[in-house]
């Protein structure tokens, strides 16, 4: 079973605590993912930010539903229990409850008037179905993803020796030693033998990364990484980094893995992903925080 929406989850949490006893959050999270038969890697899937599980993000979202209708009361930190009003609800034998039925209580619908937008009109009927700080992880991967498009189309305009020394910055910025002097040497060089620079893996040299960059519009064959390993042994080298703003091939991708040099390849999507996360060839515009209460501050009030 995939992991359910917040709406899914609330009858199934609020008949769990109908006896009213007092429950904390550790046993909803266990029985939900009991009863709706989720696997250990559905559990710990993370939202696009990495930073908190989907499963429990959604379960939380559907807490703090039920708390606005007056379904549940928090009763200490992480614990709650149904309300008067949520066992009048449950003896309604409803089939489900969501947004349609929360929205019967005034306190919700005071709540849900606070996410009006500036030009008083209402949230997207198309987030109903994921909760709030879903919806703004999805809108900031749209965003992400509009950009990087927008900024491969770019690169692709781009003469290719500002394409080379693109990448080259890049592989700097991503924290590699040396310098851009340093990496820029080879950049423009007449019988480079198809390297377009060099990186020190450390600040003192002591290994060196060799990079071809190629601007194409197809896919990337073996052949012409076959070409670059070749370059590579050539300067009696280790280590290359293959970067194109197209995609590879599967036998490019199985050759890398067959032969005793260790190349890194780069396809277009990654290249304008890690140009994103190193802040090359973009720039900031808004940036927001998201905050949530601290509880262990309130500790002494439980």
């Amino acid at each position: 079973m995939s992991i359910p929406d917040y709406q899914s989850v609330m009858l199934p949490l609020l008949k769990y605590i109908e006896d009213g006893r007092e429950y904390s959050l550790a046993e909803i999270y266990d029985y939900l993912a009991k009863h709706f038969e989720l696997t250990d890697a559905e559990i710990k899937e993370l939202l696009p930010s990495g930073k908190q599980a989907v499963f429990r993000n959604r379960v939380g979202w559907a807490r703090t539903y039920l708390k606005k209708a007056g379904l549940i009361e928090y009763t200490k930190k992480a614990h709650f229990k149904i309300s008067s009003r949520g066992q009048e609800l449950l003896k309604e034998n409803p089939s489900e409850i969501n947004i349609s039925i929360l929205k019967r209580y005034p306190e919700f619908i005071e709540f849900k008037n606070t996410r009006k937008n500036s030009n008083n009109t209402t949230v997207n009927n198309s987030f109903e179905e994921i909760d709030p700080e879903e919806g703004l992880e999805m809108n900031y991967q749209r965003i992400r993803s509009e950009l990087a498009s927008e900024l491969l189309d770019t690169i692709k305009k781009c003469s290719p020796t500002f394409f080379e020394k693109l990448v080259v910055e890049l592989i700097v910025s991503m924290g590699y030693g040396g310098s851009r002097k340093d990496a820029g040497e080879a950049i423009g060089q007449s019988g480079d033998e198809g390297i377009d620079g060099i990186i020190k893996e450390d600040r003192l040299g002591l290994d060196i990364i060799y990079i071809q960059a190629k601007r194409w519009q197809g896919t990337v064959g073996r052949p012409e990484i076959q070409k670059f390993a070749g370059a590579l042994m050539g300067k009696s080298a280790k280590k290359g980094i293959f970067i194109t703003t197209a995609n590879f091939s599967n036998e490019a991708i199985e050759y890398v893995k067959l032969i005793d040099s260790k190349i890194i390849l780069i396809e277009g999507e990654q290249l304008a992903s890690l140009m994103i996360d190193f802040d090359v060839g973009v720039t900031t515009v808004n940036t927001y925080e998201i905050k949530k209460i601290d509880s262990d501050y309130f500790i002494d009030e439980y």
